[in-house]
């Protein structure tokens, strides 16, 4: 309390005033996979003018239930977390993992009479192979982080009763572009950009681009973050001064390539730069390169995304040095490194997230006329498989049943983990993780397999014994309850 006698001093701290619309609302760390990470520095202005636009696109409501599901390491968490705060509405927190576990998360989302849910293309891939379709009638689903392919979007507009595609990167304020109705018949569009946002297509001397051709995405307005924390100079090399706005006025220049339509949408190309998004995850490419080119054994090195829209996977290749391609550190002498080399390789630095899952060594690259690396033309893995670390107790055909349990079911599971890890010749004691597996194919396993057997199998199953014996075990067990 203060002491008479003297107004305006007290014993206890000074309260602290309230931000402005400049200060920081928070700093979100983001990196293309390792390097020194990026912290996006975010105002409290930008926050609430992202708010308020999704509030007035999505007609937002105190009766809305969203679902908490989101990382709070991803940016996309600030909308399920404040948006339905803004109105009245409800925040219902998803029990951690649970977005591995297709199944319980539709089950939480029909007990919570959830209304709004945000993820990933490859998140709703998740829901959808777990049953989405008639589950959840009166669902809205928001998409992004991903490109968002034709086939999955048709399959989303028919399981939900409302479908919007979004786009932005952490520099300016998680989302700054939103599609609504999206289009299922073509290349789905990103949209048109949110109140108070502006879009430039321009070309490498930031000049428009006409209206159908490919440019580069720059943002603006009051979305733009503050810059990258304690990092100037990278800052001033994505935030730019915007010729096309006010004083003072800057653009982000995204890497997006993407094409400007009459009517105003916008409709993601690619990226100008050698970054990638799988799952959510930025990943530079030119960061694997370089990791595997200080291999002693490797030469050159390249990295790039293969396999279907909805099922990408990373590849890296090599071409050795010595005998199989061009000298370099290591000399002539040695075999090309294997899968499992260059995998441990590039762990001893990289996360898990971003390690590829498939690892080819190549006699030379290809090259476009100009001799730079043709990524397109990079054959596709045969298989995404290292060599085993020991030989199989059994061979590939070798039945792996249970001592209660029917040869059809080894050869259903067999087949099953086949088709979705893309491996003709996959034995039953191969672990599924040094195969390439990840989350996302791990539930669509465990849905085939309820689909097909009629028994549910616990995502944990795939942790505590990741081969085909391991996971027709626990399908023995489970009969048995």
């Amino acid at each position: 309390p203060a002491r008479r006698g003297a107004p305006g001093r007290c014993g206890g701290p000074a309260r602290p005033g309230a931000p402005s619309p400049a200060h920081p609302a928070y700093v979100l760390y983001t990196s293309g996979s390792t390097g020194t990470p990026k912290g996006v520095e975010v105002p409290h202005g930008a926050l609430a003018n992202l708010l308020a636009a999704l509030r007035d696109r999505l007609g937002s409501r105190p009766e809305d239930r969203w679902l908490g599901l989101t990382s709070l390491s991803f940016d996309i968490s600030t909308v399920e977390l404040l948006l339905p705060l803004t109105t009245g509405g409800r925040v219902v927190l998803a029990p951690e993992g649970a977005h591995r576990d297709g199944p319980a998360l539709l089950r939480l989302i029909g007990r919570e009479r959830i209304s709004h849910v945000q993820a990933t293309p490859s998140g709703w891939r998740v829901l959808l192979d777990a049953g989405l379709r008639g589950a959840a009638p009166g669902l809205t689903a928001l998409t992004g982080g991903e490109a968002l392919p034709a086939p999955l979007a048709a399959e989303l507009a028919a399981a939900t009763a409302r479908l919007v595609n979004v786009y932005g990167p952490t520099e300016t304020t998680v989302w700054s572009t939103l599609a609504e109705p999206v289009e299922t018949d073509g290349r789905v569009s990103i949209g048109e950009p949110l109140a108070n946002t502006r879009a430039h297509v321009l070309d490498e001397r930031l000049h428009p681009v006409p209206s159908g051709l490919a440019g580069e995405l720059y943002l603006g307005g009051a979305g733009v973050a503050h810059g990258y924390r304690g990092r100037p100079g990278l800052t001033a090399t994505r935030f730019l001064p915007d010729p096309y706005g006010p004083p003072g006025a800057r653009l982000y220049r995204t890497g997006d390539l993407v094409r400007l339509h009459p009517g105003g949408a916008l409709e993601y190309v690619g990226r100008a730069d050698t970054q990638v998004k799988l799952r959510g995850h930025r990943i530079e490419l030119g960061e694997i390169e370089a990791r595997l080119a200080e291999h002693p054994a490797v030469a050159r090195a390249a990295a790039t995304l293969y396999g279907p829209d909805g099922d990408r996977r990373l590849a890296a290749y090599v071409v050795p040095a010595g005998p199989a391609g061009p000298a370099g550190p290591a000399g002539p002498a040695g075999p090309p490194p294997g899968p499992d080399e260059l995998r441990a390789h590039l762990a001893a630095t990289l996360p898990a997230a971003v390690l590829p899952s498939a690892y080819v060594v190549l006699a030379a690259f290809p090259l476009t006329p100009n001799g730079k690396l043709d990524r397109a033309a990079l054959p596709e893995p045969v298989t995404v498989r290292p060599e085993p670390a020991a030989p199989a107790t059994a061979p590939a055909t070798a039945p792996a049943t249970g001592p209660d349990e029917p040869d059809d079911t080894t050869a259903a599971v067999l087949a099953i983990w086949r088709e979705v890890l893309r491996l003709d010749d996959l034995g039953p004691d191969e672990d599924f993780f040094d195969l390439g597996g990840h989350s996302l194919l791990m539930t669509s396993i465990a849905a085939r397999i309820r689909r097909q057997l009629g028994v549910t199998v616990p995502l944990d199953v795939f942790f505590d014994t990741p081969t085909v014996r391991g996971v027709v075990a626990a399908v023995a067990d489970l009969r048995k309850e």
